[in-house]
């Protein structure tokens, strides 16, 4: 995914997602998806740095483990699982790990791997939330 010729890091969450649609009935979604977002961290950041380090990089455009944290994060917005989730939480985390609002930009400028999945798993917090009040109101 990292190699693919057109915006890798849309093409990993794509991927995510595909996989989340096909392994109903049983999806990934909701705190779920948080947990493993959570425990893909810590492997996230030290190959992130590593490969960093390696290319003399700042985000090598190979690295997509941290689209992948960032894409799980927004899952825990979904309840359902339906393509239209799916597709908004795509949607989603995709323009704030674009548009990058305060923190995720400030997250992404610390140094090595840290910086490099912070602001993804941000991104996806953000997305995570406005997708849950699209779908759910104040009220939920």
């Amino acid at each position: 995914m990292g190699y693919a010729p057109f915006a890798p890091g849309s093409v990993a969450s794509a991927v995510l997602l595909a996989a989340v649609w096909f392994a109903a009935p049983q999806p990934v979604m909701g705190w779920q998806a948080l947990g493993w977002g959570a425990a893909l961290l810590p492997l996230a950041i030290w190959s992130a740095g590593r490969l960093s380090a390696m290319r003399g990089v700042k985000d090598p455009s190979i690295v997509v483990l941290d689209e992948v944290v960032g894409q799980l994060v927004t899952l825990v917005g979904v309840r359902s699982g339906n393509w239209l989730e799916l597709a908004g939480a795509f949607a989603l985390f995709r323009l704030y790990d674009i548009w990058k609002p305060w923190p995720v930009r400030q997250l992404e400028a610390l140094p090595g791997g840290v910086g490099i999945v912070l602001d993804d798993a941000m991104a996806g917090l953000y997305a995570a939330a406005t997708l849950y009040l699209l779908l759910y109101g104040w009220k939920g």
